[in-house]
């Protein structure tokens, strides 16, 4: 697998040159000051290009072309922000990026109840706790009805939390909750009931059929463009604050790949976001769909507390947590194997090493929430350690 590392842009406090360092061959990254429903210009992103050309790196994976929530909920100006997905593929493809990463959840693209959850080793990880989000849900956001979409207890150790927190630590979970990458903004509580009106109505086959019609639209054109495109699951992968999520599972998946039938309709497969679930046969999956795996994120995760699909969960070691990360490896260079096999162009499937412990340095260095650079470093080579060990 080629190895590539998330790198958010000019202002990340994780430079190239330490990308550099870390041993890493590509740049995955994207045009986060540009909103969702806007066109990327050719100028923006030949200017990216430049900055990592310096640095001795390419821009390998666009991670990630934002969907906006429009075309998620097909109201407002789905159409135009369609037609300007579709022209930021044609920049993208001219300036000779082939992969790019999108996601389709509504309203939260990803959501965590801690930051900097605290870990024996003195490091801190990225958290979901369903207790304290639930507490925000119910007690902070007030949203109509939320008591009722969460199990008995849940819902009241919920209530005796939300009793428990002082202002600041309810201040701090609401910015967790709210937390989102660069360009994204902070969702405050206004924003997200802002949002959750806009999917009024909208269930999980109504997202479905919005999800088949924005591929059977784009999907078309990147394949003419040469390029493949690759859907993110959900994260967590099961539905919050009352909205459906519908690229949760392998059968999401199937679902997602049969709706637009292409080489450039494909998947992002995060070990992570999937293994949260713990209903996930992770190998399997690979087995079933490699053919339309175009970029793979390597994390894992740990289970605190499950109520069926749903749990709390942690960050765990890439090689730590309740994925068996050597079976995974080794079925993603089975399926390499197999492409080399049939002579694809797309043998090689790019890797990142995703999310990471703050360990040593990261700690007090203020990047990105769950993008440090010692703690990604470690699980990069944690992975190519597992590589180089599992190839044939």
């Amino acid at each position: 697998m080629r190895e590539t590392w998330r790198w958010f842009g000019p202002d990340d406090t994780t430079t190239l040159a330490m990308v550099r360092q870390a041993g890493a061959a590509g740049i995955v990254t994207a045009l986060h000051d540009l909103p969702p429903g806007a066109p990327w210009p050719a100028e923006a992103i030949a200017a990216r290009q430049e900055i990592l050309a310096e640095a001795g790196f390419a821009w390998e994976v666009v991670e990630s072309l934002p969907v906006s929530d429009a075309i998620k909920a097909r109201r407002g100006p789905w159409q135009a922000h369609i037609a300007a997905w579709i022209e930021s593929l044609e920049a993208l493809a001219a300036a000779g990026i082939q992969v790019v990463c999108y996601n389709f959840m509504p309203v939260l693209d990803w959501t965590r109840t801690a930051l900097a959850h605290p870990l024996p080793s003195g490091g801190t990880a990225l958290a979901f706790d369903l207790i304290d989000f639930a507490a925000f849900d119910i007690h902070d956001l007030a949203r109509p009805g939320a008591t009722t979409d969460y199990p008995e207890d849940v819902a009241a150790e919920a209530a005796t939390r939300w009793q428990a927190m002082d202002t600041p630590s309810r201040a701090r979970l609401a910015h967790a909750i709210g937390a989102g990458l660069p360009g994204e903004g902070a969702r405050d509580k206004a924003r997200l009931r802002g949002g959750l009106a806009a999917f009024e109505g909208v269930g999980a086959d109504d997202l479905r059929a919005n999800l088949a019609a924005f591929l059977q639209a784009v999907v078309p054109e990147a394949e003419c463009l040469g390029l493949r495109l690759c859907c993110h699951p959900d994260d967590p992968p099961f539905p919050i604050l009352g909205l459906p999520r519908v690229v949760s599972t392998e059968a999401d998946y199937a679902a997602l790949v049969a709706a637009a039938p292409s080489p450039a309709n494909g998947i992002t497969f995060c070990t992570g976001s999937l293994g949260a679930r713990g209903d996930a046969d992770l190998p399997g999956f690979v087995a079933r769909l490699g053919p339309h795996i175009h970029f793979a994120h390597l994390r894992n995760t740990r289970r605190t507390a499950i109520w069926g699909p749903r749990a709390s969960f942690f960050e765990d070691g890439h090689l730590a947590g309740e994925t068996d990360m050597r079976a995974v490896v080794a079925a993603l260079l089975a399926e390499e194997a197999r492409r080399r096999a049939e002579s694809r162009t797309d043998a090689e499937i790019p890797m990142r090493p995703d999310h990471g412990h703050d360990i040593l340095d990261d700690l007090g260095r203020g990047g990105v929430p769950g993008y440090p650079a010692i703690g990604r470093l470690k699980g990069l080579a944690e992975l190519r350690g597992l590589m180089h060990a599992l190839a044939p």
